[in-house]
């Protein structure tokens, strides 16, 4: 299967697990508060960003394994299957002390601090939430850690749709199933039973699956090696600390806002960022399948390749996302009020603020790539720590004067200070393995991402001509996307004319 082919493929898949997402996301909003109260919705949405915390570690050994796994895949089989079963070894324990830290954060009194009880957070919600708490942990250990391991051993040997494909069905099963509960009345604690049985039992076909493939490739079962999995274990330790740091900007930020500004303000800001989460999920489909790919160009020192790589990301962020978000800025405020049946306030400037920082973070991802996928473990883990430090000092200084309008400030400022960095780094990486930064492309990109920051915010400051500023934004924004075209590898422009013209649709238009 060609490159081109895997990233059409990987990319149509998680396509559909972004659909899939927007769809629950855009109906369960509504749904849950129609049933809930602002406050239980903001206590589920709490938990689930907590949990997202407390597993970082094992993500991080995950992460670290996996990019391992797309070096050995090429040519050392066997020492793909003792770091795999090893590092399910560690994995398995890994999760244990994860059941036994959340039964700590609950017999410590520390939860309802953590879901804002001061904030009007009943105690009976509060007793709900620590044993939805322990049940989420439960699902990681029974459902997740080993699969999520094994699922990266299995991404360089050309699965990635296939499995992509798996996740789709075990998100449409994570949605549905709670949200089933709910219209029959399921309170919050009955809704985190079905979601956590619902999960463990879509996982057991996948386990099946995923072990077949494994067969088929021939990485057998080897006893583990606590030695060879203490040893990688502590090697990602890096990896999981620039995760947690990460996860400050990302689930974070629903943690720190819950104690300053109770479940209402958590729910509003949450709510207001899903369609900035469905934008980095979309972001992710191109930039997932294309990593293993962009690897190998970077280590065989391919310029052209690599520089058509980092375009594949770029042309995303100019001709598609940078367009998009102004137009969401135009029509969101109505369609926002209809979707949360009035219970939240539509806050433009923080939506915009939201959107941008998301546009940032798109444009860093090709910086990002190089660093993390050379395990520039120490230099991510600078990055995070001053991207970190900007966004919870932002959160501490600017929520309490300004509002959530603060958290969402306080995000992109980090986002700025991340690509600052990466952008530094990945282009002294390319120099010293004699590669040229694609500084043309990257300055195009950004030039659309500041277009759209002057779009929005002028949208917000003169809501009354939003119409004349939406229309004279989108006459820029399709210059600049010329302009990125025309600086774009004859590699990738050549690929792309010939995907184009072979599609369905323009066959049968060009056949009359």
């Amino acid at each position: 299967m060609s490159v081109a082919v895997r990233l059409i493929s990987g990319s149509a898949a998680s396509w559909t697990r972004i659909g899939v997402t927007m769809v629950s996301q855009i109906a369960l909003v509504p749904l849950f508060l129609n049933h809930w109260s602002v406050e239980t919705y903001g206590v589920w949405l709490a938990l689930h960003a907590l949990e997202a915390v407390i597993v970082t570690l094992d993500l991080g050994h995950q992460t670290y394994l996996g990019y391992e796994f797309l070096r050995m895949a090429r040519n050392d089989i066997p020492a793909l299957s003792r770091n795999l079963w090893s590092g399910v070894g560690i994995g398995f324990l890994l999760s244990i002390l994860q059941v036994v830290f959340i039964l700590l954060i609950i017999y410590t009194g520390l939860l309802p601090l953590l879901l804002g009880n001061s904030n009007g957070v009943p105690d009976e919600l509060v007793n709900d939430a620590g044993v939805l708490f322990i049940l989420l942990g439960l699902v990681w250990l029974i459902a997740s850690s080993a699969r999520g391991l094994i699922v990266r051993a299995l991404e360089p040997f050309g699965y990635y749709p296939r499995l992509t494909w798996w996740n789709t069905c075990l998100l449409t099963v994570m949605n549905v199933c709670p949200a089933v509960a709910v219209v029959f009345g399921a309170d919050l604690l009955t809704a985190g039973i079905v979601h956590s049985l619902a999960v463990i039992l879509c996982s057991v076909p996948i386990y099946l699956d995923v072990f077949s493939l494994l067969k088929k490739e021939n990485v057998q079962f080897t006893r583990p090696s606590l030695k060879l999995g203490i040893h990688n274990f502590l090697r990602s330790t890096g990896v999981s600390g620039k995760l947690i740091l990460e996860n400050a900007r990302q689930q974070g930020v629903r943690i720190l806002l819950a104690p300053l500004s109770g479940m209402k303000g958590l729910a509003a800001f949450a709510t207001m960022r899903t369609g900035s989460n469905v934008a980095l999920q979309g972001l992710n489909t191109i930039t997932n399948p294309l990593m293993p790919d962009l690897m190998r160009f970077l280590h065989d020192r391919d310029q052209v390749r690599s520089e058509a790589a980092f375009g594949t990301v770029w042309i995303v962020v100019v001709a598609l996302m940078s367009p998009t978000v102004i137009i969401l800025q135009a029509f969101m405020e109505p369609i926002f009020s209809l979707w949360t049946q009035g219970q939240i306030e539509f806050d433009p400037l923080l939506f915009a603020i939201l959107s941008l920082s998301v546009l940032v973070y798109a444009v860093a991802q090709p910086a990002i790539a190089v660093v993390v996928g050379n395990n520039l473990i120490r230099t991510q883990l600078l990055l995070s720590v001053l991207a970190a430090m900007s966004l919870i000092g932002g959160i501490f200084l600017l929520v309490p004067w300004i509002g959530i309008s603060g958290a969402g400030i306080a995000l992109l400022v980090a986002e700025v200070v991340a690509i600052i960095g990466y952008t530094i780094i990945a282009r002294q990486w390319l120099l010293k393995n004699s590669m040229v930064w694609p500084g043309g492309l990257f300055l195009v990109t950004l030039t659309s991402v500041c277009f759209a920051a002057i779009a929005m915010g002028a949208m917000v400051i003169l809501p009354h001509a939003k119409w004349l500023v939406l229309g004279i934004a989108l006459i820029f924004l399709a210059w600049n996307i010329k302009r990125c075209w025309q600086l774009l590898p004859s590699v990738f422009t050549n690929r792309a004319r010939h995907i184009f013209r072979t599609l369905p649709v323009i066959r049968i238009f060009f056949s009359f």
